[in-house]
């Protein structure tokens, strides 16, 4: 794929990690389709990020089918489609299995997989028109590893890497290039927008709760690590970036330290002991249930 400039497409573009995508892909000579939900627009103007002939703000809830089909069919109308998909957009819910309902589950799976996975859909006809393209899924350490308390938000991911993987093999004839990007640990306030079940919330406030303890540590702990990370939105923004304009992309892009530290992990440890010596390694586990 010759990469000059490209009609590249950003979901959660007004906020984390999107943001600062949005922040460098502006810079360059690419035209570029900024999206986010109709209530977070007014982000990008507070940010600097304004409208210009190669740069477009559009309302989009990725899981609103009617507004995913209108900025693709713009996209094809006014710029020939889009060249570059990168999804971002995605939420998390701290809670353990028993504490999810099937709405909130529903939610999860939405928009973290759902949602990529129908824009997928809609942009691969033009794609393939051109022989040409590349797809970037944000993808997660916990899509390598589940975590606790996090159980649907890794399942979300992890049914993004599976999908995009089957994705790699089949659009490679077409000169489509597919990528998932693997950030771990990232240096920002992102922990602050994990959502809560209601059940999750209650066993966080109630020390007779048998998963109290489960919260009580995990969630100083998620976010001691992540202020403690090296790495920043604008660091895995850049990586992206690099990812997206490479002859040869590859499927998987550990984007922070720990999480190429993660995967070396998976690995070369045999899993029963990998397991276990992540287990260990969790905060306090000695005092979560009824030990």
């Amino acid at each position: 794929m010759d990469f000059g400039a490209k009609v590249v497409l950003v979901t959660g573009a007004s906020t984390g990690l999107g943001l600062a995508l949005s922040r460098r892909l502006v810079q360059t000579e690419h035209r570029v389709i900024l999206t986010a939900r109709s209530q977070s627009l007014a982000r990008f103007k507070e940010q600097g990020l304004q409208e210009s002939p190669r740069v477009w703000v559009r309302p989009m809830d990725v899981t609103d089918g009617s507004q995913r089909r209108r900025v693709i069919e713009e996209a094809s109308e006014r710029w020939s489609g889009v060249d570059v998909l990168i999804n971002n957009a995605g939420i998390a819910y701290r809670s353990v299995v028993e504490h999810l309902k099937d709405h909130e589950r529903l939610e999860q799976m939405d928009i973290n997989f759902n949602a990529p996975m129908e824009l997928v859909r809609l942009v691969l006809p033009g794609m393939r028109q051109k022989k040409a393209g590349r797809i970037l899924n944000i993808s997660s350490v916990g899509g390598m590893m589940a975590m606790p308390t996090m159980a649907m938000y890794s399942a979300s991911k992890f049914a993004l890497e599976g999908a995009t993987e089957a994705l790699w093999y089949e659009v490679r004839p077409w000169n489509i290039r597919v990528s998932l990007i693997q950030p771990g640990f990232i240096n920002s306030e992102s922990f602050m927008k994990t959502r809560r079940t209601s059940s999750s919330q209650r066993s966080e406030t109630s020390e007779l709760d048998p998963y109290h303890n489960h919260y009580r540590f995990m969630q100083p702990f998620i976010a001691r690590m992540m202020r403690l990370a090296f790495a920043t939105p604008e660091d895995v923004a850049n990586t992206i970036l690099k990812t997206m304009e490479r002859r040869r992309p590859p499927l998987r892009v550990p984007a922070t330290l720990d999480a190429h530290f993660f995967a070396l992990l998976r690995r070369l440890l045999p899993r029963n002991v990998y397991h276990r010596v992540l287990y260990y390694a969790l905060p306090n586990v000695r005092k979560w249930g009824p030990f």
